[in-house]
């Protein structure tokens, strides 16, 4: 009986900590500094958007390629087997 008792104790006091807790303390100082970035920055992080973009015409050709080559194939399969 008397284990029960702790037992169950142990358990009120765990949740009552882990629901009356409050925020960590990595979280307090960091949420009220605004970042301000200058021109260079923001024209360094067009740079590398335009890098991105630029690279995704190649990729999007290479797609329709394989789109195009793959129906074609499939096309000249069905005409084949008519035959």
């Amino acid at each position: 009986m008397n284990a029960k008792r702790t037992l169950t104790a142990v358990c009120s006091a765990v949740a009552l900590s882990l629901v009356t807790g409050t925020a960590a303390f990595a979280s307090s100082g960091a949420t009220n500094k605004v970042f301000v970035s200058g021109p260079l920055i923001l024209l360094f992080l067009g740079f590398c958007a335009l890098v991105v973009v630029i690279q995704c015409i190649p990729a999007i050709i290479m797609l329709y390629g394989m789109i195009k080559g793959t129906v074609s194939a499939v096309k000249h399969e069905r005409v084949e087997v008519r035959k």
